[in-house]
């Protein structure tokens, strides 16, 4: 007998959140740094003749004034241009629904944002951007991409990934609400680790030289610098040439031409893209700038740049507010005229909205960085740094942590102590046998000061160094030393050895 189809249906409850678009265009203007907004006003300016610039009279002061005042202003006009919207909206009500299936001029224009979104602009960035831009350049799925986002971010300024999987796995799980296993993070990572330049996203020293080596052609030498650092790299980092010659069985020769094929490596893959922390550093536009004055008091402003003050066009506003008084008498062509106006004008005024948001989310989120880390700004002392994480802001400005990880992201400050990318301002906390909490940063200042006032003759081993961070009252394991100063590119003492 033929097998019987049985068709069941069955009711399952899902709560899902979804983004309007209005929110995904604030979240997107929230990620770009300074020059990349004002990039995207004019672009913006261009595609939608219903968004004018506005005169020196009209321009907002908020960012020039105090902050405070900043916030009233943004929630006075916030609910004055609410207003005005449910007021167009009314008045276009009795349009019949056979509009809603007209041709709606202008409609490529998301398609447009969604491409602008992923631009990056050059070098006066950093790097991270760079690696963004060659995500373009491959296929990834809306999870791998923010993956991808967020190990780029999680690398430090040599282009290294400190960070455990695990740990990122946690990190994705509660920032940004992704569940994945660390095997799709390892996935995301090994796509990372093809972008240039070669060796970006490595763990380790040891990964960093073999994943240049696998770009090499094949032949002799990829081989011999394959089996050098995967099978020989602790006589490698000791320098046991010797040894590394009878392992192999090279001749003096070949063991010349190793060493020379190994200058051409790059330990440090990050500092090479775009040299952007070193000579580029000057290129780099703040997006706030904060004053100290001498008696301590400290004070900041949002930077404008040359970014314009925005408004509606008058003479759309005007064209709906002409059509909308006789709306049954509108043939077919004035309407699509209509919804061409409306559709322009409520773009206008989402984007001058979503300028002002930013603008105000950045007010808040750096009133409180400013707060928690006010001994550093007043100061200057990295070891004043304070620990603080994303969470901690959040909780701070009552924002998620998903948009103070979005305003940190490629952006600086101007300080009397220097520019700063606005992640210097954040780190973990490490709790010592008192109870108090002592910043990761902290720690390496002291570190870095021991190591820069040793006996150069007599290096201090992990172990010295370990008890003398101790009698500072640092007491930290030696493994998380040793850690700590491979972070701040500190070899161990034999090799500091004069």
């Amino acid at each position: 007998m033929p097998q019987e189809l049985v068709q069941q249906q069955k009711l399952e409850q899902r709560q899902q959140q979804r983004l309007t678009q209005q929110q995904m265009l604030q979240v997107r203007l929230l990620e770009m740094p300074l020059t990349q907004l004002e990039e995207n006003i004019n672009t913006e300016l261009y595609v939608n003749p219903a968004l004018e610039t506005a005169s020196t009279d009209d321009a907002l002061s908020e960012d020039r004034d105090s902050i405070s005042d900043g916030v009233e202003e943004t929630f006075e006009e916030e609910t004055e241009r609410q207003e005005r919207a449910d007021a167009l909206d009314s008045a276009l009500e009795g349009i019949g629904r056979d509009d809603e299936m007209l041709p709606v001029h202008g409609a490529w224009f998301p398609t447009q944002d969604a491409d602008r979104e992923e631009m990056v602009y050059g070098d006066t960035i950093s790097f991270y951007d760079k690696l963004k831009e060659q995500m373009l350049e491959i296929e990834l799925d809306e999870q791998q991409k923010a993956v991808m986002e967020y190990l780029i971010g999680s690398l430090d300024d040599d282009g290294y990934l400190r960070k455990d999987l695990s740990q990122i796995c946690d990190e994705l799980a509660i920032y940004q609400n992704i569940d994945i296993s660390e095997e799709a993070i390892g996935e995301v990572l090994t796509m990372l680790q093809g972008f240039d330049p070669a060796g970006i996203g490595a763990r380790s020293l040891q990964e960093c030289l073999l994943l240049q080596v696998e770009r090499k052609p094949k032949g002799w030498l990829r081989t011999q610098l394959h089996h050098l650092f995967a099978d020989h790299f602790e006589a490698f980092k000791k320098k046991h040439w010797s040894r590394i010659k009878d392992a192999l069985d090279l001749s003096d020769e070949q063991v010349d031409e190793l060493r020379q094929e190994i200058r051409h490596l790059n330990p440090k893959p990050g500092a090479s893209l775009g040299e952007t922390m070193g000579r580029s550093l000057q290129q780099i536009t703040p997006d706030f700038i904060v004053d100290t004055a001498d008696d301590g008091t400290v004070t900041f402003t949002l930077n404008r740049g040359h970014v314009p003050e925005l408004k509606v066009s008058p003479s759309f506003t005007e064209m709906v507010d002409a059509y909308r008084q006789n709306p049954k008498g509108l043939n077919r062509k004035q309407k699509e005229a209509l919804l061409y106006a409306k559709e322009n004008v409520e773009k206008a005024q989402g984007f001058i909205d979503a300028v002002r948001q930013r603008r105000h989310t950045l007010y808040i989120t750096m009133k409180a960085i400013i707060d928690w880390q006010l001994r550093f700004f007043q100061e200057g002392d990295e070891a004043e740094l304070r620990p603080m994480i994303l969470k901690d802001i959040a909780q701070q400005t009552g924002l998620d942590i998903s948009t103070i990880s979005r305003v940190s992201n490629v952006k600086y400050a101007q300080t009397r102590w220097g520019t700063f990318p606005l992640r210097y301002f954040f780190s973990d906390g490490y709790t010592n046998n008192e109870g108090e909490e002592l910043s990761t940063r902290s720690i390496k200042v002291a570190l870095r000061n021991i190591i820069k006032g040793e006996d150069k003759r007599h290096p201090l081993s992990d172990e010295a160094l370990t008890a003398m961070l101790k009698e500072k009252g640092f007491p930290v394991a030696r493994r998380t030393v040793a850690k700590y100063r491979v972070q701040l590119g500190l070899p161990i003492a034999r090799l500091r050895r004069e």
